[in-house]
C-alpha cells in the first residue's frame, strides 16, 4: 500500500507519495478557498507524477491548517508531529526545527528517535511570517528574491524596532520617505534582523539545541537565513525543499500505520 502525506497550508498545499520509504513524487500548489479541493488537487498532481490514482491501495495522512477538512484522509496529525518526523528523515542529527510559514512561526524540539519533545509558536501577529514579507515586498516594490539578494549588502541595518507587523510596516515607509531615504538594502536587512530577533527569542523560550534546521517557505530566503546564522553563531541546515518537510512527515506516518497493519 502506498502512503500519501498532505500539508494543507493557508498559502500552499503540499503532497508527498511514498512507497517502501522512498519518495515516488511530490507536488506543491497554491491553496484554494476550500481545504478539500486544495488537498485533492495536490494529491492528484503528485499521484499522477508517480503513475498512480486514488484507489483503496492508498493510506493518507493530512496535516496543516486545513488538515482536519480532508474527508478522504484516514488520519489527521499535528503539524509539529509531522515536522519532527520529516526532518528526522532528512537530517537525523537535528534537535531543533524553526518552521517559518505563511502565517505562523513555530519552533520544535526533536529527540534522538525523531519524535517531538517540545514546541512553541507565535501566530498572533503576522510579523516574522511569509505574509509579512510579502507585504514588505509590495511596499519596497520588488520581488522577494530581489529583496533577499539586496539584504546581503545591507550594512548598516536599518532600525526596525517594532514587533507588531502593522507598526513595522509604518517604520519601513518612514525609512523610504526620509530625506535622504534609507538605502533599500539597509531597510530589508533591518526587517530581516527584526524577524530574527523574534525567532531567536522563541528558540530560547523552549531551550535552543543543535543541530538546528529551518523549514517552511521562508527558509528559501537566503538573506534572512544568513542573518539568523549570525545571531545564532553557527550554521543551520536547510532542506532542498524546506516547504515540503511536514508533508514528508505526514507520508512517513502514513507508511508506519500501513506497516503496523490493522489493529
Amino acid at each position: 500500500m502506498k502512503a500519501l502525506g498532505l500539508d494543507i497550508g493557508t498559502l500552499t498545499t503540499k503532497a508527498v507519495v511514498l512507497d517502501d520509504g522512498n519518495v515516488l513524487a511530490s507536488a506543491i500548489i497554491m491553496s484554494a478557498d476550500m481545504a478539500e479541493s486544495s488537498a485533492r488537487s495536490a494529491a492528484e498532481k503528485a499521484l499522477s507524477q508517480a503513475g498512480l490514482s486514488f484507489d483503496g491501495n492508498l493510506h493518507v495522512v493530512a496535516t496543516g491548517a486545513g488538515g482536519k477538512s480532508v474527508p478522504f484522509s484516514q488520519q489527521h496529525k499535528a503539524i509539529t508531529t509531522c515536522l519532527a518526523r520529516g526532518i528526522y528523515n532528512l537530517f537525523p542529527s537535528v534537535r531543533m526545527v524553526i518552521d517559518l510559514g505563511a502565517e505562523s512561526m513555530t519552533v520544535i524540539k526533536v529527540n534522538e528517535r525523531g519524535r517531538l519533545s517540545d514546541w512553541g509558536n507565535q501566530d498572533k501577529c503576522a510579523a516574522g511570517t511569509g505574509v509579512f514579507l510579502q507585504q514588505v515586498a509590495k511596499i519596497m516594490q520588488m520581488p522577494l528574491e530581489q529583496m533577499a539578494q539586496l539584504s546581503l549588502a545591507g550594512r548598516p541595518r536599518a532600525d526596525i524596532s517594532n514587533t507588531c507587523a502593522v507598526f513595522a510596516e509604518s517604520e519601513v515607509i518612514s525609512h523610504i520617505h526620509r530625506v535622504p531615504p534609507t538605502p533599500k538594502e539597509e531597510i530589508i536587512a533591518g526587517i530581516y534582523l527584526s524577524m530574527v530577533y523574534r525567532i531567536v527569542a522563541l528558540c530560547k523560550r523552549i531551550g535552543a539545541e543543535r543541530d538546528v534546521s529551518v523549514t517552511g517557505g521562508v527558509a528559501l530566503n537566503r538573506g534572512l537565513v544568513g542573518i539568523l546564522e549570525e545571531e545564532l553563531g553557527f550554521k543551520v541546515l536547510v532542506p532542498d525543499a524546506p516547504q515540503m518537510v511536514a508533508a514528508l512527515g505526514a507520508a512517513i506516518l502514513a507508511k508506519e500505520t500501513v506497516e503496523k497493519g490493522p489493529k
